[in-house]
């Protein structure tokens, strides 16, 4: 059993498809999905996707790129949207300086928001991160130190140093197209390194489409290029790497239904 942890159905790419997609995803072996909340205003049509479809769940949050319009300065928002049965995970958020869409402070007011939804549900909190490692890790670590919260670092694409740190939170690295791509040696090397236990993989669809279907629309489907090239540098096969990242994924975000993806 393949999971997708990492898409984005809603999204322009995929939602006039919604139907092939899925149906794709099946014939691929992709037995479930999580589909990532990015705006607030726009999480009614995520909640709908999940609705719709048992094996679909989704999660509430704003990306920091959206942070200037729809940053939380408090998790109130967060928390109520994640009591809808359907949302199993805060975020994405984070800290995103390379395209720095949003002010700085509006990014960092607005992940603390979300880091405190996730203590106050037990929801895992999905983390975005770029060119903004070092301060990233410090608020996780900071953070937890004012109360525990699962976690992970998703599209991973950062140093060793920043999965060290994630890990030692006990976060989990998800793992995106990317590792196929011929410039990531370094995420390869951290691959191998990170224990098979606190892996997940992803496709971040709409984009970053793994080899051999680099520069398509990306879609759940294709995550099992990921999980081939995942298991491959794990030295393992590819049914052993989907078993593995699958268990992973249903005991972090422990408020699925495994049941629903059969």
């Amino acid at each position: 059993m393949l999971i997708d942890s990492h898409c984005h159905l809603d999204f322009p790419e995929l939602a006039a498809d919604e139907a092939g997609i899925l149906a794709r995803a099946r014939t691929a072996g992709v037995r479930g999905m999580l589909t990532i909340g990015t705006r607030l205003d726009r999480f009614a049509a995520v909640r709908g996707i999940a609705e719709r479809h048992a094996n679909v769940w989704c999660s509430v949050g704003v990306h920091p790129h959206e942070a200037a319009e729809e940053g939380q300065s408090v998790p109130d928002r967060l928390i109520a949207e994640a009591a809808h049965p359907r949302v199993v995970g805060i975020g994405e958020t984070g800290l995103d300086y390379f395209y720095e869409h949003s002010p700085r402070e509006a990014q960092r007011d607005s992940f603390r928001a979300h880091i405190a939804a996730s203590r106050a549900t037990g929801l895992p909190l999905i983390v975005h991160t770029r060119d903004a490692d070092d301060e990233t890790a410090q608020t996780l670590e900071e953070e937890h130190a004012r109360g525990a919260f699962p976690g992970l670092i998703h599209c991973f694409s950062s140093g060793p140093e920043v999965a060290a740190r994630a890990l030692a939170l006990g976060l989990s690295i998800s793992i995106s197209g990317i590792v196929t791509f011929k410039s990531a040696e370094q995420l390869r090397g951290i691959v191998r390194d990170v224990p098979l236990d606190r892996l997940l993989i992803e496709t971040d669809a709409p984009y970053l489409a793994p080899v051999p279907r680099r520069g398509k629309t990306n879609e759940p489907a294709f995550v099992s290029h990921t999980a081939a090239k995942v298991a491959e540098l794990k030295g393992v096969s590819v049914e052993r790497l989907a078993d593995a990242t699958a268990d992973n994924f249903f005991r972090l975000f422990s408020k699925t239904d495994r049941s629903q993806c059969a």
